[in-house]
């Protein structure tokens, strides 16, 4: 040491026991006078990289800005990037984050990343409010059915998602199964008309012996207005551990199975109202379209 700081040329030892302190938690006053030190540039250099103990910092209106500054340091950005996030000058965040390691160097496949990544923070909420905003103003649009638009549309969902008849294998009965609960409240709207008693359904669940069957099934029989006790045995469907699968989670229910009972003439009225509209919808005739 010089002559000027001959007092304290232990001054490694000195450090050692000043940063003792001050992990401590003492105020740099109380370690002044712990250790006797006169000189305050003496005493920064002896803490140097130790922060202070939270009691001892006035609250101002920077101190939000120092943890995020702290906080984006740790997340390795430079004193550029937090300057650009915080809106503060580099002095201040130098001041704030002096104490932090500094962030490793990305390559410019990194950068160009975290620059997407911090686009679609942005991004992504403003196009999520976008897609909502369109799918109200469609759900508005259709307003309320007539029946013969619901029986229109119910031919057109069994012929989708129904079970259907073929010349090798006859299946002439009434047979519906889907994930969606859209589609099963559509489908099932569209029996009343059509003549089908609530007596001649019944249900059943189908789902991977993996999920929350019981949970599964509750849904369904609330979903249908129906005692879970009154549906038939649920199918299983064996869980292939290599097989990624991307159902699943609470909100992974398996399929509803409809069935009903003494169908067959009901099935063959399907399969006719299902022509006409197809007839109708390529005649040359535009009445038949209006």
């Amino acid at each position: 040491m010089t002559s000027s700081t001959g007092a304290y040329a232990d001054f490694e030892g000195l450090r050692r026991q000043a940063i003792a302190l001050r992990r401590e938690g003492l105020s740099l006053r109380q370690i002044r006078l712990r250790l006797n030190i006169g000189n305050n540039d003496i005493l920064n250099r002896l803490v140097k990289g130790e922060p202070p103990p939270d009691w001892t910092r006035r609250p101002n209106a920077k101190d939000d800005l120092r943890a995020k500054a702290r906080e984006l340091r740790l997340r390795g950005m430079t004193y550029d990037q937090i300057q650009v996030e915080l809106g503060c000058s580099k002095s201040s965040i130098s001041l704030w984050v002096r104490d932090l390691p500094a962030p490793v160097r990305r390559t410019p496949a990194q950068q160009a990343s975290l620059a997407a990544r911090k686009r679609w923070e942005h991004e992504g909420p403003r196009r999520e409010a976008e897609r909502q905003q369109a799918k109200s103003r469609a759900a508005a649009e259709i307003g309320t059915l007539t029946d013969r638009e619901l029986h229109l549309i119910g031919v057109g969902l069994y012929r989708a998602e129904g079970t259907k008849d073929k010349p090798h294998a006859r299946r002439e009965r009434v047979t519906f199964v889907n994930s969606d609960p859209g589609m099963i409240t559509l489908f099932l709207a569209w029996l009343d008309p059509v003549g089908v008693e609530r007596a001649h359904l019944r249900f059943h669940v189908m789902i991977h012996e993996s999920a929350e069957v019981r949970a599964a099934e509750r849904y369904w029989a609330d979903l249908v207005g129906a005692d879970v006790a009154t549906f038939g045995k649920t199918t299983l469907k064996r869980h292939n551990p290599k097989t990624v699968r991307k159902n699943v989670g609470p909100r992974y229910r398996g399929c509803l199975v409809i069935q009903v009972r003494q169908s067959a003439e009901l099935y063959r009225r399907i399969e006719g109202w299902w022509y006409g509209i197809v007839g109708a919808a390529s005649a040359a005739d535009p009445p038949n379209r209006t």
